[in-house]
């Protein structure tokens, strides 16, 4: 049974700005911090928590906007947030001390927790699905192309019942990195059979009691109402709207907390509480993928490094909510922002006041630039495309600077380019028509040239008909009328299709690319992909 909480009410409507009493931080840079956030002041604007510590101490802390429209009841300090994903590091952190407590091993296979999984559960550990390199498809694309629409309820549950059906990976475990939902909510599975208690009780009990996060919580019913919570909104061009977080599920989200309990939660990484230094540091941990390839995602964080300073930190998303947390362990530095609409951009901003914190640095390397012709340069513009991961860059030449992706390359040998902002260690490498991606993280990725290729009647006419996946147990039908091509489903309506080339489309979130498999020649089906679901097989039934 799910416990009740019955918070504290906080009376002061914003906690002024406090300076540490060391004086790390000075007024000058306090007021500069401060000012990334005025505009969140404005008259019926939703906005959010911000709060700083350096050591033992809170050296700014402050409340913006409004945590009810409807109402106008202003954020305060002690206003709780739906963190979204920021959630993953406490379920992490319960797997932990479940592994160091010798109840678990992170290297079990989770069939060993879930007996009812096909036999992919054989393949996957516990560490896998902690570095987001399982291959299980993954929560919100998989419902999606099962009919679900985004305000329609989902659970934990409701997951083990699609996922049991499911006859095949993403990927073989191990081989790359794929954010997923899914792993995250099967450790709550993973805890609660190892200790026989609700995952939302273990939490409170074994997680947030210990650390000293008084009001934190993990929320299982996305409707019950629970006082001295933020309600949540999306930007529109004519103003806010209310976001409803329909999503009834934990392990991977779903975390009510404040900025004080996370400031106390961010503080173990640079001085663990006796008895939590292994957990924290076992945290950190990071293993390459099978290739060697280096992968930044430890167990529910993101470890790397912004203006030469080691960062541990997460964002979330949820409704109107955004949330993102980091910590400087060697600087002794954590920041929190959590918010309450979708466009307030909680990640820039920590990366703002960290700037404001550590000094300016140059955003720029050292780098030693090949001469390359300019007829060659121009040659590596285009559209490039991945067979395996169903992914698309375009290059852009700019002089000697190749651009993709809104992030700048420039050549340091024939064929070889490195991105030019310090910290970004990827590189590209043309090579026999093809451009091989490095990325700071994962593993390298080869994209081919693309000419689209322009859609016959006759094509077509060949791909209409309908596909079933007995994996979602749904259908979509595909039509070609007035020489437009496109797919149908009882739920998603009309979704239009483009060829990339031929036997590949492309269509919308939903529905990303189908690609058709010919047997003599006939369509015998179609491997449909979107985002992170990867070749879901649909059988064309007529």
């Amino acid at each position: 049974m799910m416990k009740k909480l019955f918070p504290k009410l906080f009376l002061a409507l914003a906690l002024t700005i406090c300076t540490s009493v060391n004086g790390q931080v000075t007024d000058v840079q306090l007021a500069q911090i401060d000012s990334l956030f005025l505009k969140w002041n404005r008259p019926n604007h939703p906005g959010g928590a911000i709060a700083i510590m350096q050591g033992d101490d809170v050296v700014f802390s402050k409340a913006y906007g409004l945590a009810s429209m409807e109402y106008l009841v202003p954020n305060t300090t002690g206003t709780r947030f739906n963190v979204a994903s920021v959630s993953k590091q406490f379920s992490a952190l319960g797997i932990v001390k479940l592994h160091l407590a010798g109840k678990l091993s992170i290297d079990d296979t989770i069939d060993k927790y879930m007996d009812w999984l096909p036999p992919y559960g054989s393949k996957v550990t516990i560490r896998h699905m902690l570095h987001h390199t399982s291959g299980l498809r993954s929560l919100h694309t998989l419902f999606s192309l099962a009919g679900w629409r985004g305000d329609d309820t989902r659970t934990n549950t409701d997951l083990d019942r699609i996922i049991a059906k499911q006859t095949e990976l993403n990927f073989e475990p191990g081989s790359e990195y794929m954010y997923c939902n899914t792993g995250y909510m099967f450790l709550a599975n993973i805890i609660e059979k190892v200790t026989g208690t609700s995952f939302v009780d273990y939490m409170a009990d074994e997680v947030f009691a210990p650390l000293g996060m008084d009001d934190t919580y993990v929320e299982a019913e996305y409707d019950r109402v629970v006082p001295n919570n933020a309600t949540s909104y999306d930007k529109t061009q004519d103003g806010f709207v209310r976001a409803v977080e329909y999503w009834g599920y934990v392990g991977s989200g779903n975390m009510h907390t404040t900025t004080k309990d996370l400031l106390t939660y961010l503080k173990n990484y640079y001085d663990p509480l006796p008895g939590w230094k292994a957990a924290f540091d076992k945290m950190q941990t990071l293993d390459l993928l099978n290739d060697g390839s280096f992968n930044q995602y430890a167990f529910g964080v993101n470890v790397d490094e912004l203006y030469g300073k080691k960062r541990v930190g997460h964002g979330g998303s949820i409704g109107g909510f955004r949330s993102n947390v980091a910590v400087f362990p060697n600087d002794k530095t954590s920041i929190a922002i959590i918010t309450n609409f979708s466009n307030s951009g909680p990640s820039s901003l920590s990366n703002k006041i960290a700037k404001i914190l550590f000094g300016e640095t140059s955003p720029y390397k050292n780098i030693d630039v090949a001469q390359i012709p300019k007829k060659k340069m121009e040659s590596y513009s285009g559209t490039y495309w991945d067979g395996e991961t169903y992914r698309e860059n375009k290059v852009f030449i700019s002089g000697d600077t190749l651009l993709l992706g809104g992030t700048s390359f420039l050549p340091i040998k024939n064929d070889v380019f490195t991105a030019v902002q310090s910290g970004n260690d990827a590189k590209i490498k043309f090579k026999n028509g093809s451009m091989i991606y490095y990325p700071k993280s994962g593993k390298p990725k080869v994209f081919s040239k693309l000419v689209n290729e322009e859609l016959s009647t006759a094509l077509a006419e060949e791909y209409v008909g309908t596909y079933f996946s007995p994996e979602i147990e749904t259908a979509y039908t595909i039509h070609f009328e007035d020489g437009e091509l496109y797919a149908h489903h009882i739920r998603h309506g009309k979704i239009v299709l483009h060829q990339k080339k031929k036997d590949l489309l492309e269509g919308n979130h939903v529905l990303s690319h189908i690609r058709f498999l010919r047997e003599d020649g006939e369509i015998k089906g179609a491997h449909i992909s979107n985002n992170r679901v990867r070749n879901l097989w649909f059988t064309k039934t007529e």
